[in-house]
């Protein structure tokens, strides 16, 4: 298997489940399966559990079947330093296991940590630094939802997410020595961590079986920081933008890639939540696309 290229539903501004008030803010999941293959990908995710249809394993593979998508994985996240809320995270994993069972593609489950800033308001809603307690809590409960994915048959990621407790080069290595949970490495959180990616990439490629493509405008960064907007109020500025219109060199990490023998998928995901129109999302993506193309993916 050569580098596949797939996409995520956050690239259509997609970051609620449909039973969320905010779903009306985002396009219709068919309407997303659709554009993603007209944009040129070859895969997806499912995006936040309950955005696409999981009562019924078939409606949702007929749709990918008729499209000629692959799906690669699914994504859980949720509160490590809570052991109450992991439990919650258990059964949402069990629940997604048996949706991936019908798709012999699909291998991952991307972890997601909780932010300790709100999301919509930028206010602090937890200490940014753990204490050694916490974070030894942190990586058993991380490390638990990978054991329970394991059991399933899938295979648990840990995804360094922006504003989180893991964002900092530092922060991600120290992770990785501390457990056994690989990640799903997101190239534009890793630049908004302050890190470089392909040089981190190449260091700890054997800990990188699966790749989240996106990149990130450090010019906007830097409007973020100084007027100290919320991650989402960034997103509405394009903090994070089609894969070669950021800071990152994607025909350099292209070469990374191939220098290491990486053998399977790197999936973009752009920020687009909410959408200034339903039309935007297809634009975006086939941009991309085209950009990862002429980088040699």
């Amino acid at each position: 298997m050569a580098i596949k290229i797939g996409i995520a539903p956050d690239s259509w501004g997609v970051w609620f489940p449909a039973s969320d008030p905010n779903n009306a803010k985002q396009p219709q999941w068919w309407r997303c399966l659709d554009e993603m293959k007209v944009a040129g990908y070859e895969g997806c995710e499912i995006g936040p559990w309950g955005y696409m249809p999981n009562d019924d394993p078939k409606v949702l593979k007929n749709a990918m079947d008729a499209r000629g998508l692959t799906l690669v994985g699914a994504t859980e996240g949720g509160n490590f330093l809570d052991d109450a809320a992991v439990e919650g995270m258990l059964k949402d994993i069990d629940d997604i296991s048996k949706l991936l069972k019908a798709f012999p593609s699909a291998k991952y489950i991307v972890l997601l940590p909780p932010m300790y800033t709100n999301l919509a308001t930028g206010e602090l809603e937890m200490n940014p630094e753990l204490t050694d307690e916490e974070w030894a809590t942190y990586c058993k409960n991380v490390q638990k939802c990978a054991d329970r994915c394991a059991a399933n048959g899938f295979i648990g990621l840990f995804h360094p997410h922006v504003d989180s407790h893991v964002q900092t080069e530092e922060q991600i290595e120290r992770f990785l020595n501390d457990t056994n949970v690989d990640l799903c490495f997101d190239t534009g959180h890793h630049v908004y961590g302050g890190g470089e990616p392909i040089s981190f990439y190449k260091k700890w490629a054997k800990r990188i079986p699966y790749i989240h493509f996106k990149d990130c405008d450090l010019a906007v960064k830097a409007k973020m920081d100084e007027n100290k907007w919320s991650f989402a109020k960034a997103v509405t500025e394009d903090i994070m933008v089609e894969p070669g219109k950021g800071s990152i060199d994607f025909t350099a990490m292209h070469k990374a890639l191939d220098e290491c023998g990486y053998d399977g998928w790197c999936v973009v995901e752009q920020d687009l939540f909410p959408v200034k129109s339903f039309d935007v999302p297809l634009e975006k993506a086939t941009i991309g696309r085209e950009n990862l193309r002429k980088a040699g993916f």
